[in-house]
């Protein structure tokens, strides 16, 4: 049998029509299949590879905590400084309430920590989500997604969600004194890039300080670098009392966190001592990834780049067949009439070498998200890409 049968054969698939891209080496902006094809990615593994495949730096790190030492003790235990060094460089850069990073795999993972912190630390049970959003996909995250398609078969989940609608300030009144958290993305990704109206954000900051409620802000997709500054509620004027991190903080390696006050981590640590505990969590050779992937962000000036491209992005793309362009730096949303001419345009641009995708709550909307080292001339390159496929169609 064939890799790609043998890909069917024995791992598990999540679709019936996996694109089975079989693929040898990975640099910069481009994946290389075993044919020898080249493909643009467009979509930086869905927000991961902010910094492109195999960055440089980020490899040099690897290699370099390769020859030290890998997994020693699970999470929590042992002072190993690829952790406590990403930890403080994540805090130098966040307001002083948030000074406690807690280290995981994944943003699922993620998520669920928030939760368990803000019942513990709060004391009730209640947690509100926004409608359209996606913040996991074990049974705790997935409790918090609505609709229901994606986990209906998986009832029941946890109790106690309620729902809102993102950007309705008179649905702000559900959160009450019986609420432990609100749970929300500082930009709406799944729903096709829904960026917060002016003053939404201040007044849900309100609401849950009056209230006692923790106002958790999930900048899985959202964060490191994507919108135009290193973590998107920057660009709002508030703070979190939990934030949430992932996809693009370990530049290609696995490593998600969820961060807080010190006074509000620590309850995590007594009644029960170990209240949340990983194996893997913070792996030293992921820290040290993410730490390098933090530092060439910040010091190589990619950061500052993403406003005057996402602006070329919606200059360039302009078509008749386009309803809307959508953005929040380089998170970008392509609206089209139907799913159909989404599915159409996403074969055509592949079969001409350029990935791009859809959102799993908008599937009218072509998903572009490239890594933040795009340069000029790339983009006008997928553009035309993009503007040819809608021709075709």
């Amino acid at each position: 049998m064939n890799q790609r049968q043998l890909f069917l054969q024995h791992l598990a698939q999540t679709s019936p029509f996996p694109l089975a891209l079989e693929i040898e080496y990975a640099e910069g902006l481009y994946l290389y299949d075993t044919s020898g094809r080249t493909y643009m990615d467009l979509i930086a593994g869905i927000g991961v590879s902010v910094l492109g495949h195999r960055p440089p730096q980020v490899a040099a790190a690897i290699r370099s905590q390769l020859d030290r030492y890998w997994h020693t003790m699970v999470y929590g235990e042992y002072v190993l400084a690829p952790q406590v060094q990403l930890a403080t460089r994540i805090a130098s850069h966040l307001p002083p309430d948030l000074n406690s990073v807690y280290f995981v795999n994944s943003g699922s993972e993620a998520t669920e920590g928030a939760m368990k912190l803000a019942k513990r630390y709060t004391g009730r049970a209640e947690i509100i989500a926004c409608r359209y959003a996606y913040h996991g996909s074990t049974q705790g995250s997935a409790s918090l997604m609505w609709p229901k398609d994606f986990t209906a078969p998986y009832h029941p989940l946890l109790p106690g969600i309620a729902h809102i609608d993102f950007n309705e300030e008179a649905q702000l009144s559900q959160i009450t004194e019986k609420t432990a958290c609100v749970v929300i993305e500082t930009v709406q990704a799944e729903w096709g890039v829904r960026k917060p109206t002016p003053g939404y954000l201040h007044r849900l900051r309100e609401r849950c300080t009056e209230t006692g409620t923790l106002l958790v802000l999930d900048e899985i997709q959202a964060g490191y670098g994507r919108t135009g500054t290193l973590f998107a509620f920057e660009q709002y004027g508030i703070v979190p009392d939990i934030l949430l991190l992932g996809k693009g903080m370990g530049g290609g390696m696995p490593i998600a966190a969820f961060v807080a006050g010190k006074n509000v981590m620590n309850v995590l640590s007594d009644n029960p001592m170990l209240g949340h505990i990983t194996t893997f969590g913070g792996h030293p050779v992921c820290c040290a990834a993410a730490l390098a992937t933090l530092e060439t962000l910040i010091n190589g000036g990619w950061i500052a780049q993403v406003a005057p491209k996402s602006a070329l992005f919606v200059q360039l793309l302009q078509h008749p067949a386009i309803v809307e362009v959508r953005s929040a730096g380089l998170l970008i949303a392509v609206e089209l009439s139907d799913f159909a001419s989404v599915q159409a345009v996403i074969k055509i641009c592949l079969d001409k070498g350029l990935i791009i995708d859809w959102f799993l709550f908008n599937s009218r909307s072509l998903r572009i998200a490239p890594p933040l080292i795009i340069s000029e001339v790339q983009i006008r390159e997928a553009c035309g890409i993009i503007l040819e496929a809608l021709n075709a169609i």
